[in-house]
């Protein structure tokens, strides 16, 4: 028998969720996916018991170790200080706390509160895609609501924007509440702080380690294609996925990091580029590293581009 890490019920051996709250229950253990259905199998499993399709022994066994709930799992990044960058602009920045989801933005999560999911590389657990920066924060604040947490966004006194087109001028008035519970996209520094390994200061080029391999899907190792999330090593603060699969979105305008203040930086007040960060499943390996930046306008998206939440923990000034 086997138990249900969620909600304790005991279940057979052979379960791939649990029968009273639906959990995928094979997690932590060697699996991989059905060739022809898409079934989850365990690799001790000779044939599909979806499809009765035979196992293709050549397929790359994964290991599941995250649940992929409709609301993220939110880490606390503990805050301190750490040089940004890899270049001579080097500076040191200090953060306050805040909390960071597990994994980004998955397909299954996305859907749960837009109704919608607008990936191409369709898969519920794999990262959300084909999603502009706009729509990225109009998530966040919908999925806050659900939450009934105080929305971060607001465009005016309007906090649901789910309304405005990503093209309109009117999202250059876009606030970012600081102060409020609810879910925001981090800031550009948060974001590398995180992938850096936050005070436990990971000296590592990637999020985790110095072999890319082992925690991002990139161009040499993905197949041409998006991954499921939780599928690589975690960094040292457990956060999966910060290079590589997606690039992910940042609240940031883009600009140049000697200009940024020392606590909390935010980065500047008006531009027309927003940054992204931690690189994708095309993208070489300099690409995926914890300090290249790159940017996008807010109304591009791509099979190549997600994003990650996160939430101030209120109880620090910012």
């Amino acid at each position: 028998m086997i138990q249900c890490k969620r909600c304790g019920t005991s279940l057979p051996d052979n379960f791939n969720f649990c029968s009273n709250c639906g959990t995928q229950v094979l997690l932590g253990k060697s699996v991989l996916k059905c060739s022809s259905c898409g079934a989850i199998m365990l690799a001790t499993d000779k044939f599909c018991s979806q499809c009765g399709t035979k196992k293709d022994t050549s397929q790359t066994i994964l290991t599941q170790a995250v649940v992929n709930d409709v609301f993220p799992k939110m880490l606390t990044v503990q805050g301190g200080s750490f040089i940004m960058g890899n270049t001579e602009a080097n500076r040191k920045i200090s953060l306050v706390s805040f909390e960071m989801a597990e994994i980004p933005v998955t397909q299954k999560q996305y859907e749960y509160v837009l109704g919608s999911n607008p990936s191409k590389l369709v898969g519920e657990n794999k990262p959300v895609e084909c999603v502009n920066w706009c729509e990225a924060v109009i998530y966040c604040n919908l999925l806050s609501m659900i939450q009934k947490l105080t929305p971060c966004y607001s465009i005016g006194t309007q906090t649901d924007l789910s309304g405005f087109e990503s093209s309109s001028a009117v999202w250059k008035r876009i606030n970012c509440n600081f102060t409020a519970n609810g879910y925001r996209l981090p800031t550009e520094a948060e974001w590398e702080y995180a992938a850096r390994g936050g005070i436990k200061h990971s000296p590592f080029q990637y999020s985790g380690s110095d072999d890319i391999n082992a925690v991002a899907w990139y161009g040499e190792n993905s197949d041409v294609t998006t991954h499921d999330v939780g599928t690589k090593l975690p960094n040292a603060l457990g956060l999966y996925d910060m290079c590589g699969n997606v690039s992910e979105w940042c609240w940031d305008y883009m600009g140049e990091l000697g200009n940024q203040p020392k606590l909390n930086p935010r980065g500047p007040n008006i531009g027309s580029m927003h940054i992204k960060r931690g690189g994708c499943w095309l993208d070489d390996d300099m690409q995926c590293t914890v300090f290249f930046r790159s940017s996008s306008a807010p109304t591009g998206k791509g099979s190549s581009l997600g994003f990650r939440v996160c939430r101030s923990i209120i109880e620090n000034p910012i």
